[in-house]
């Protein structure tokens, strides 16, 4: 398992300049997400995503490496936000009646002229929804798709500090990739023997923790070996576009059949 190498300091400053479109979002603060996506949300997502400024940003964005030029980038959104769930804390806690994942952000997917794909999340701020983040590749969007294929009306889901993703239905929490088959089993776990394994993973450095208190990516983030990126640059793939303070370098890789 590897992270993308980091992007030079020429493309950090390119991203950096990439940001300036955006910079009334960014003094947008983040607030608390719907519990659940909503055809009104999607279709919120969907034009922050379509936006004309945050398109020019992702056609820069595309054209940071110099696959595609500026002009040529001409981004598309292609089909409906999708939402994206991470594992929860309170089902990690133990929390009589907590749903195994809780809604982090809606993903947009924007297509390049050249077939490049990018991930926008975007979350709801304090000045409605934006894009808050561009990541390379097209994770959220296959994941749902073989969730669907797997457990129909499921919830597909990411444990962020294994970078593993699942679907769970039904009392089963099921594998999509070969993280989540190292963690599971190719065939899966009940959805209480998962919580036991996560329990013990991640039970003592939930919020308010020792362990969350020392500063350590608030106790129950992205794993340390996948480092922290500014909200003003760019690596591995991923720039921030609003105040996020931080974000993680993404794992990309193909999903387990």
């Amino acid at each position: 398992m590897t992270l993308r190498a980091s992007a030079a300091a020429a493309v950090l400053a390119a991203a950096s300049a990439a940001l300036l479109a955006l910079a009334p979002q960014a003094a947008a603060a983040p607030v608390p997400q719907p519990q659940a996506a909503t055809a009104e949300t999607r279709a919120e997502a969907g034009r922050a995503a379509a936006a004309p400024e945050t398109l020019a940003t992702v056609s820069r964005f595309f054209a940071r490496e110099g696959k595609v030029s500026l002009e040529a980038a001409q981004p598309r959104i292609a089909g409906e936000a999708v939402a994206v769930h991470y594992l929860s804390p309170d089902f990690v806690a133990g929390r009589a009646g907590a749903s195994v994942a809780r809604l982090e952000f809606l993903a947009s997917e924007a297509v390049s002229s050249d077939g490049q794909r990018a991930a926008l999340w975007t979350a709801r701020t304090e000045a409605g929804w934006q894009v808050v983040n561009i990541a390379t590749g097209d994770d959220e969007f296959r994941y749902a798709r073989l969730g669907a294929e797997k457990l129909p009306g499921g919830t597909v889901f990411r444990e962020p500090q294994i970078d593993a993703w699942y679907v769970a239905q039904g009392g089963r929490v099921l594998p999509l990739d070969e993280d989540a088959v190292r963690a599971v089993g190719a065939g899966g776990t009940s959805l209480g023997a998962y919580r036991a394994r996560v329990t013990k993973a991640y039970g003592d450095k939930l919020p308010g923790s020792a362990y969350a208190e020392g500063g350590v990516a608030g106790g129950f983030a992205e794993a340390a070996a996948e480092a922290a990126v500014p909200v003003a640059g760019l690596a591995g793939g991923t720039v921030a576009l609003a105040a996020l303070g931080a974000v993680a370098v993404r794992r990309r890789r193909s999903p387990q059949a």
